[in-house]
C-alpha cells in the first residue's frame, strides 16, 4: 500500500489499487468534459472500466466526500480535486537514464507532458551519446546525477538500462534524492521504504493477455 491520502498525515494509506481506479477515473472526467457534460454519476464513472458504481463511490470516499445524491458530480469541480489528490495539477520534472530504444521511445511519448510531467535531464553510460542533444535535453554522464537532481530540484526519474545495471543505477539515483522510480528493467529493485518503485515490464503484461487470448480459445475461465 502506498500513503496517497494527500493534505492528510494521520490518515490511512490508501490502496495502491484504488489509485490507480482514481487515475481512471480522472481520464473518464476528463472525456466527459471534452464532451461539453457538466454532471456525471457514479455509473458513468466506472462503466468504461467495468467498475461497478458502488465500488466508484467507495474509491472516492477515501479522500472525502463528493457528489450530491440524485445530482451526482460536478465534472469540473472533482477533475480539479482528482488531479490534486493525484498530484497532476502541478509540474513534475523527470530525469531519465538510459538512452537506449525504449528511452529515446519515452523522449518522444506526448503523454508525459500532458500530464506536466516533463524530462529535463538525460543521463548514459555511452561517451558516444553524451553530450548530444535530445529534444532540447543534453545528454550528461551518470556522474552528475546528483548535482542534476539537486539543480531541477527532481524527485521523479525513468529508468530504462539493462537488467543488470538497474539495481546499481537506482541505488545512484536514491543517493542523488531520487524518491520515485519508474523501472522499465526487468529486474525487481530493492529500496528503502521511503522510495516508491512501479515496475513497467511489456513482456509480463503480454503474457497475462496471452494467457487471457489461451484462456478463451481453450475454454478455460479466466476471472479479471
Amino acid at each position: 500500500m502506498d500513503s496517497s491520502r494527500r493534505g492528510h498525515p494521520n490518515a490511512k494509506p490508501v490502496p495502491k489499487a484504488v489509485v490507480g481506479r482514481v487515475s481512471l477515473y480522472l481520464r473518464q472526467l476528463e472525456s466527459l468534459q471534452r464532451q461539453g457534460l457538466s454532471k456525471t454519476s457514479s455509473d458513468q464513472l466506472g462503466e468504461p472500466f467495468g467498475i461497478k458504481n458502488a465500488q466508484v463511490r467507495k474509491d472516492l470516499a477515501c479522500f472525502g466526500q463528493f457528489g450530491r445524491p440524485g445530482i451526482g458530480y460536478d465534472i469540473n469541480d472533482l477533475i480539479v480535486v482528482l488531479r490534486r489528490i493525484l498530484g497532476v495539477d502541478k509540474d513534475w520534472p523527470l530525469i531519465l537514464v538510459g538512452l537506449g530504444n525504449l528511452g529515446r521511445a519515452l523522449l518522444r511519448y506526448r503523454g508525459f507532458q500532458s500530464r506536466r510531467f516533463h524530462v529535463v535531464a538525460i543521463f548514459d553510460v555511452d561517451p558516444k551519446k553524451v553530450g548530444q542533444t535530445y529534444h532540447g535535453v543534453t545528454v550528461e554522464p551518470l556522474e552528475a546525477l546528483r548535482k542534476s537532481v539537486a539543480a531541477h530540484k527532481t524527485s521523479l526519474a525513468l529508468l530504462c538500462v539493462p537488467a543488470e545495471s538497474a539495481q546499481r543505477v537506482a541505488e545512484q539515483m536514491i543517493a542523488a534524492g531520487i524518491r520515485g522510480i519508474l523501472n522499465f528493467a526487468p529486474v525487481p529493485l530493492a529500496t528503502p521504504p521511503h522510495v516508491s518503485v512501479t515496475a513497467v515490464d511489456l513482456s509480463i503484461q503480454l503474457e497475462n493477455l496471452a494467457y487471457k487470448v489461451q484462456g478463451s480459445v481453450d475454454g478455460v475461465s479466466w476471472a479479471g
